[in-house]
């Protein structure tokens, strides 16, 4: 059984209590069995003995007091990390890699036992490994210090850390998405960084087993690092109202984050927000079908319980039957299972009542139904208490009228693939209307084209400004060098988002001009 205590100032620390992670899987094969499992050990009213093969490991919970002691230790990093050398900080980042790189079975271990779908898993550690490269780790290291001589003056852009960064990474993708703070660290700054009670295993193994032996290695300081675990409502009010804290990166749902998002700016602090997604997908007539249907496919990937995968498709209506058909032979093809099944992509689904309401007023306002819509068990039967979903891939005819459905109009966390078929007319006509229409999504992570139409591209590309990443012709998921991996417009990133760089959105720019020679 893994054992993780909480990390503060450098060191292993004793929590309050426990949470202890108890095997997905066993939740699937008898859900009360395991969460009666799970409670008597928080209890105390079990042993670990007693759990066998079913218990992953547990993790340290914090009281107050040891979150205000990781502040603590984390202001008392700050200047230390601020005088870090930019190559030691580089050399941290290219270590990180490369231990992430050898341990990547062992993380995608721990994020199948948390319940991620082991295909899915192999995508999420390919997305760390993309955003730690080195050729992004070179274009990103390269706008943190800039110089040139001029007129007799050595003229800088520097970039200087904003100090304490605290990171609250998402419950359904907590391990992958809090290295994310890991770029934050490299731009100088020291962390806070709170697991998840339901996830965090993987959380604690990425910085306690893999990057918390790197540091002590180049000997940055013990602070730089701090991790703690709790209720989040609680260890988010603490850190909003610290005097010590700087910047808080969030991952969560849109209303939580945009309000979290007010609160940290009247305080005077910076709010970095990873919010719901909606991403759209453009397929004009003369697209590659069968690539755009795959692509469209990636939808259902955890049950579409992540931010990035497609969430609605405009298919151009010349192609429309064509496109719908391949993608619900692809929907039907995708199954339920356990989570360490390499053929299963599909997770169990939380917002279940939601997926039935969206469901019911999709089809009262007209739109057409062509799979999926039921609840399944994890060997795919129709199961009325079924804690998986059957893909739905549905019609929808107007673009006016799918703005006003919910199911293209808002996030929608469950496997629900709504494409949108406009109004004939005439193509530049039809491409002007499709672009206002991704446009003015009210959120904006990513956006994809699937055309063979040079003069399509460049429209699409220079005039939609809705989201932080525009892919085309190319997997919707897929992670690119340089690139980074997240970050939006709109209700996903709020007033302020963009790309998502976290060494650029923690740190801040500042000229710095030195005359050569005093007058």
């Amino acid at each position: 059984m893994r054992s993780y205590d909480l990390f503060i100032d450098g060191r292993a620390t004793a929590g309050s209590g426990w949470t202890y992670v108890i095997r997905a899987a066993a939740f699937l094969d008898d859900p009360a069995t395991a969460f009666d499992l799970k409670r008597g050990l928080e209890l105390g009213l079990r042993s670990p003995e007693e759990a066998g093969k079913d218990l992953v490991g547990r993790c340290a919970l914090s009281s107050d007091e040891q979150v205000a002691a990781a502040l603590r230790a984390a202001a008392r990093a700050k200047p230390l990390m601020a005088a870090v050398p930019l190559e030691v900080r580089r050399q941290v980042g290219d270590d990180f890699h490369r231990s992430v790189g050898e341990h990547a079975e062992e993380f995608v271990d721990l994020l199948v036992a948390e319940g991620h779908p082991r295909r899915l898993a192999e995508w999420e550690t390919s997305g760390v490994l993309r955003g730690t490269g080195p050729e992004t780790l070179d274009w990103q290291f390269g706008q943190l210090r800039q110089e040139e001589e001029r007129d007799g003056r050595l003229l800088v852009l520097a970039r200087k850390p904003d100090g304490v960064v605290c990171v609250n990474p998402p419950q359904n993708a907590a391990g992958s998405n809090s290295g994310l703070g890991i770029m934050a660290l490299l731009g100088g700054n020291s962390l806070v960084v709170k697991a998840p009670r339901a996830t965090p295993m993987s959380v604690m193994f990425l910085y306690q087993e893999i990057l918390a032996p790197i540091l002590d290695r180049h000997g940055l300081p013990g602070g730089a690092i701090n991790l703690v675990s709790g209720d989040s409502r609680r260890i988010l009010r603490q850190w909003l109202n610290s005097e010590l804290t700087d910047d808080l990166m969030f991952f969560g749902d849109s209303a939580t984050g945009l309000k979290l998002g007010q609160d940290w700016v009247a305080k005077g602090k910076k709010a970095i927000l990873e919010l719901s997604g909606n991403d759209g997908v453009v397929v004009w007539h003369d697209a590659d079908l069968d690539a755009a249907a795959d692509a469209l496919s990636e939808c259902f990937h955890g049950s579409s319980q992540i931010c990035m995968v497609p969430k609605y498709a405009v298919a151009h209506p010349a192609i429309a039957e064509e496109l719908i058909e391949r993608v619900v032979d692809r929907a039907r093809s995708i199954r339920p299972g356990y989570p360490d099944d390499p053929e299963v992509l599909l997770s169990p689904v939380l917002k279940q009542d939601l997926f039935f309401d969206f469901l019911a007023e999709a089809r009262q306002g007209g739109a057409e139904v062509r799979c999926g819509g039921r609840r399944l068990d994890v060997h795919g039967r129709p199961a009325d208490g079924g804690l998986f979903l059957e893909p739905a891939v549905l019609r929808v005819q107007g673009l006016a009228r799918a703005r006003e459905l919910r199911c293209v109009a808002e996030e929608t966390f469950f496997p629900m693939l709504p494409i949108v078929v406009p109004e004939a007319g005439a193509d530049h006509d039809l491409l002007d209307d499709v672009i206002a229409f991704v446009d003015t999504n009210r959120y904006g992570l990513r956006n994809s084209l699937w055309t063979g139409d040079d003069a399509v591209t460049t429209a699409f590309t220079e005039r939609v400004g809705n989201g932080g990443l525009l892919r085309v012709n190319d997997s919707h998921i897929a992670f690119a060098p340089v690139l980074a991996t997240h970050g939006g417009t709109g209700r996903t990133g709020g007033p302020y988002g963009e790309l998502h760089y976290p060494i650029l959105r923690t740190t801040h720019l500042q000229g710095i001009s030195i005359r050569n020679s005093p007058r």
